[in-house]
Formats: C-alpha cells, sequence, structure tokens
C-alpha cells in the first residue's frame, strides 16, 4: 500500500513546497495573499474549550523559521503579503514579534471564526494583538462562519424545510455542531425576530452587524445557489439602520458563548 504523507507543518520546506505548488496551478508568478492556514504547535481549537498543557508536543515549527521563510518569499517576489488563519492572542503576537525581530514585513491578516454568536476574536485577546497600536498598520479580520453556515440566515427556522434538504448541517449530522447547539439555535431566533422588526432579511442584519466591526477586513461569503449569492452580496450594499445592529449587537449579553451547549464542555459536541 502506498504510504502516507506526512502532514503539512510550517517548516521552510514544506511552505516553499506549497507557495511553489499554488503558483503552477493558479499559472502566476505571485501571490497578493498567502495565509498560515493553521498553527503548527498545539492550540485550542474546534470544540476545545480551554487550554490543555498535556497535549503540548515536542518538535513544533520555531516561529523563527516560519516566518524567515515568509521572509524569504517575499523578497523572492512569491508572496506579496501574508497572514493567519485560526490563530490565538498568543500566536499571533509571537508571530509579529518575530517578524519585527527578524526585519521581516508582519502579516497583514488574520482568518478566523467570527459572527454574531462567535466572539472569541473580540473577547479572547485577538483583536488587541491585532490592533494597529500593537502591530504596525494593523491586521485585519477576515472573519468565516458569519452566518453561522447558514443557521443565522433563518434557514433551518422556516416551517419550510424545502430550502435545508441539501444542506451540509442536513447531510452531515457532525459538520460544524457548533453553529447548531440549542443555545445557538434560540439566539438565532431572536436574531431573526430583530430583524423582522426593522424590515430586513436576516442574512443582511447578521453581514451587516459583522462589517461594522471596527477590525474588519473583509466578510467571507459562501453560497450554494444564485439567490444565496444575490442576497449575500445585497446585504453588504444596502443600508441597514443602526439601531438594527445596535439591537442584535446586544444579544451576546443574553447567550455568552452559547456555541457551548450546557453540561458539555466542546463546541457542541459530546466527547
Amino acid at each position: 500500500p502506498k504510504k502516507a504523507e506526512p502532514p503539512p507543518r510550517l517548516s521552510r520546506e514544506h511552505i516553499f513546497e506549497a507557495v511553489d505548488a499554488s503558483l503552477r496551478r493558479l499559472q502566476t508568478d505571485y501571490l497578493d495573499l498567502y495565509q498560515l492556514h493553521w498553527p503548527d504547535r498545539y492550540t485550542p481549537n474546534f470544540g476545545e474549550l480551554g487550554y490543555d498543557r498535556s497535549k503540548e508536543r515536542d518538535g513544533d515549527i520555531p516561529f523563527e523559521e516560519t516566518v524567515q521563510a515568509v521572509g524569504d518569499l517575499i523578497k523572492a517576489g512569491k508572496i506579496r503579503h501574508w497572514g493567519l488563519s485560526n490563530e490565538n492572542a498568543y500566536g499571533v503576537t509571537m508571530m509579529v514579534q518575530t517578524a519585527l525581530r527578524l526585519g521581516v514585513p508582519p502579516p497583514v491578516s488574520i482568518q478566523n471564526d467570527f459572527s454574531l454568536a462567535d466572539r472569541r476574536f473580540w473577547t479572547d485577546g485577538v483583536a488587541e494583538a491585532c490592533s494597529p497600536h500593537a502591530v504596525p498598520g494593523g491586521i485585519s479580520l477576515l472573519a468565516y462562519g458569519a452566518l453561522c453556515g447558514g443557521t443565522l440566515s433563518g434557514k433551518y427556522h422556516k416551517d419550510d424545510k424545502s430550502d435545508v434538504e441539501q444542506a451540509r448541517h442536513v447531510l452531515y449530522d457532525d459538520f460544524q455542531p457548533r453553529y447548531r447547539s440549542e443555545r445557538v439555535m434560540a439566539m438565532a431566533g431572536d436574531h431573526i425576530e430583530i430583524a423582522k422588526k426593522y424590515n430586513v432579511s436576516p442574512t443582511e442584519l447578521a453581514y451587516a452587524w459583522a462589517a461594522s466591526r471596527e477590525y474588519m477586513g473583509s466578510v467571507i461569503i459562501g453560497a450554494t445557489s444564485m439567490k444565496q449569492l444575490k442576497e449575500n452580496i445585497a446585504a453588504f450594499e444596502k443600508e441597514i439602520p443602526a439601531e438594527a445592529i445596535e439591537e442584535v449587537d446586544k444579544l451576546h449579553l443574553q447567550y455568552e458563548r452559547p456555541y457551548f451547549d450546557p453540561g458539555l464542555c466542546r463546541m457542541g459536541r459530546k466527547f
């Protein structure tokens, strides 16, 4: 049988291989933005409530090796800017400080899960670590999951379920359970009612709220139909009442970290 490939690491070798492969596939000479998709070290992410020292491991790629590789790719003209993804405040700070020490331009973006229901970027110190006060020029958030996998669009609260028959949360029961916890669904219901009150769609309100955050660089959208795509684009072109954004913003006071189900220590998942 074919030997399994080792998992990708943030080593100089793997980063160079990945960039060169992307350039070949895209048939281009350079990448405007290259993001490091996941931390090389152990860090709690999807499903974990907190940091567990027993999961620490030896052999992590040093921050210096990763950052220097990125810097050399910038000097070679293969990438123009770089960013992070699924990072926390510690990782951002270490990457930035390492870059400044090595004379490498600091990252300009961070692609993290962020929505009305998941504000860890704002509450857990990442927004501070990305502030222009901490990083020359600041690090802009590229938010994914702003609709919580479609939950905040209201489609799962409709009596007519025909729109969700082929939805990922229906087809794959264990996919993104954090977006379907009991409290996220309750929060989404309140969000829908606020949208009705101001005569906007739940999708428009969820995207407008995300786009209004001071640290937002861009909100990543997703669609499986032309109808969804048009509604997503329109959400950023429509003027949403400031009162609506303020009212929906206060939901986090009622639903703090709703992606954790009561009695569970994981994001919507049982052990």
